[in-house]
């Protein structure tokens, strides 16, 4: 783990989180909270393949922390796909429903990470570019849709991250100071749209993320390889 200077003390929100002064904790859904960038690889080599287009190496870091309609703009104008926006997003949102349903588990820690912030008292949020109906399919397919205090979705939002909009929003659904809330990011825009919203943040080293370390280091106040890194109880 790394730690680095910030306003909130994460040391002692893990040495007693009711006493630290932390409001919310809110997390990411894709990459941060549930291993699930490994399927939207996946899905763009298999979509763009219908139209007999080879997906770009990097094209999840052009997509970055866009939303479905953002994303969908962005592939009719690189790649000059001929279906309307509504088909297309469909079309991704059937492909990826499979997969949350069956093949996308939380991240190694993140449910005994849940527990302990309940037994805390301390109110969970999930802010995501993701669909409402793709995000509530994920967290119920994992039994975890009901310790969330409010969801926060990419539909829901003017400007997706790195915006702090989605992280704005998340706090005043749970009633929360963004300065006293603690976001968890996968990605750097994630990461910069939370900290825009004046979060403090824990970074995920998300192997499919495929992004600098070093450059995650500068935005993150603590970097994580997965929840089992955190000083906190774990799954046996």
């Amino acid at each position: 783990m790394l730690y680095k200077g910030q306003d909130m003390n994460l040391t002692e929100f893990f040495r007693s989180p009711e006493t630290a002064g932390v409001h919310g904790v809110i997390f990411d859904l894709d990459g941060s909270l549930v291993d699930s960038m490994w399927m939207w690889k996946a899905i763009d080599v298999e979509y763009l393949a219908r139209f007999g287009i080879e997906s770009p190496p990097n094209i999840q870091q052009e997509i970055g922390g866009r939303s479905m309609p953002q994303t969908a703009d962005l592939f009719k104008a690189k790649f000059a796909i001929p279906d309307p926006k509504d088909k297309m997003m469909q079309d991704w949102d059937d492909m990826a429903r499979h997969h949350y349903e069956t093949d996308v588990p939380l991240k190694p820690g993140a449910r005994a990470f849940l527990d302990w912030l309940g037994k805390a008292g301390i109110p969970v949020c999930v802010a995501t570019s993701n669909s409402e109906a793709l995000t509530r399919a994920c967290l119920l397919a994992n039994g975890v849709w009901d310790r969330f205090a409010a969801v926060v979705t990419g539909t829901e939002i003017p400007h997706g991250k790195p915006a702090p909009d989605v992280y704005l929003t998340a706090a005043r659904k749970i009633g929360a100071d963004p300065s006293c809330c603690i976001a968890i990011e996968d990605l750097m825009d994630g990461m910069r749209s939370a900290r825009s919203a004046g979060m403090t943040v824990i970074g995920v080293l998300d192997e499919h993320s495929n992004e600098s370390p070093g450059e995650k280091q500068k935005l993150a106040d603590l970097l994580i390889r997965d929840f089992r890194d955190l000083p906190v109880g774990q799954e046996a």
